[in-house]
């Protein structure tokens, strides 16, 4: 066996024209057309810097797990340089049979009301700078960052959950049917 400490995974990301990106410490700042987005590092085992328009990502080490680490890291920066250029967007479809649900928006709440004739809403929870907003049958959530547009999404459908019933019969609730980069209308 070599005493030899195999090479350590460092790799670059060319950050888009339109993106800025500062990094402070282990706080990265992602600014672009829809916004400013913060990421941070702390937690994650790698080491970050900024040089003019590229930012590059080195492993703390030469095992395969750092290795993977890294490789999200990098994948989560491209996702928020993406995030701040072309946002995304989910859209969910309201479905019920009998009990007419209503979905409204308060502060940074979603209210389902009316689910299964419930007398109080049940609330989900709207995560960062996403936006939810309910036009008759249809939700659209839409924002900058792709974990917390997704995370809001699982939420509103995770408060409609059918339970102590047979799911195949009792089909009310929040599904999602569409998810893409880019903010749709």
């Amino acid at each position: 066996m070599s005493t030899k400490q195999a090479e350590i995974f460092e790799t670059t990301f060319d950050v888009p024209q339109k993106v800025k990106v500062t990094l402070n410490k282990h706080m990265m700042l992602i600014e672009g057309p829809l916004g400013k987005v913060y990421k941070n590092f702390k937690k994650i085992p790698v080491e970050l810097a900024v040089n003019d328009n590229k930012v590059s990502i080195k492993a703390i080490n030469s095992r395969k797990k750092y290795y993977a680490i890294a490789n999200t890291a990098l994948s989560l920066i491209r996702n928020l340089c993406d995030g701040v250029i072309n946002g995304y967007t989910i859209k969910m479809k309201i479905v019920y049979a009998h009990f007419p649900i209503t979905v409204k928006t308060k502060d940074k709440l979603v209210l389902v009301e009316n689910f299964q004739g419930e007398r109080a809403p049940r609330i989900a929870k709207i995560h960062g700078a996403t936006k939810v907003v309910s036009k008759g049958d249809d939700i659209t959530v839409t924002g900058p960052v792709l974990n917390d547009v997704t995370q809001t999404a699982a939420e509103i459908e995770a408060v409609t959950k059918v339970k102590n019933k047979d799911h195949r019969v009792f089909l009310d609730g929040v599904y999602q049917y569409h998810k893409a980069k880019g903010i749709e209308k």
